[in-house]
């Protein structure tokens, strides 16, 4: 049974920073791919950021791009989401998922998802 289990969240201020972890168990993720989401209130959800277990190919939303970075401590099975230069809008409920595949901007594509963490940006 794959568990995924968020933690980091909180409240912030803008131009704050956060990190975000996200600890997988339940088997070898060495084929996964994991990645980050987000949904703020009324909004679709979206695609924030990936990573490639295997290898540690990144993939970002350009909405984040070069304020965010996605990592994974194989040691620890654990992926990692840092927040940096934090905005209003980044405010959103952000959620982990797990991809037996490449990876996909696709959340309908992720197979396992954790509960999600709260992020909130004071402006």
């Amino acid at each position: 049974q794959v568990q995924l289990v968020e933690s980091g969240g909180g409240l912030v201020q803008a131009g704050g920073s956060l990190r975000l972890s996200c600890a997988a168990s339940g088997r070898t993720f060495n084929s996964y791919t994991m990645g980050w989401f987000r949904q703020a209130p009324g909004k679709e959800r979206e695609f924030v950021a990936a990573i490639r277990w295997s290898g540690g190919r990144t993939y970002y939303a350009d909405s984040v791009k070069g304020r965010f970075t996605i990592s994974r401590d194989n040691a620890k099975n654990t992926v990692y989401l840092q927040l940096n230069s934090l905005k209003a809008e980044d405010t959103a409920v952000y959620y982990c998922a797990a991809r037996n595949g490449l990876t996909s901007l696709d959340g309908g594509q992720y197979d396992y998802w954790g509960q999600g963490t709260q992020v909130t940006v004071s402006s």
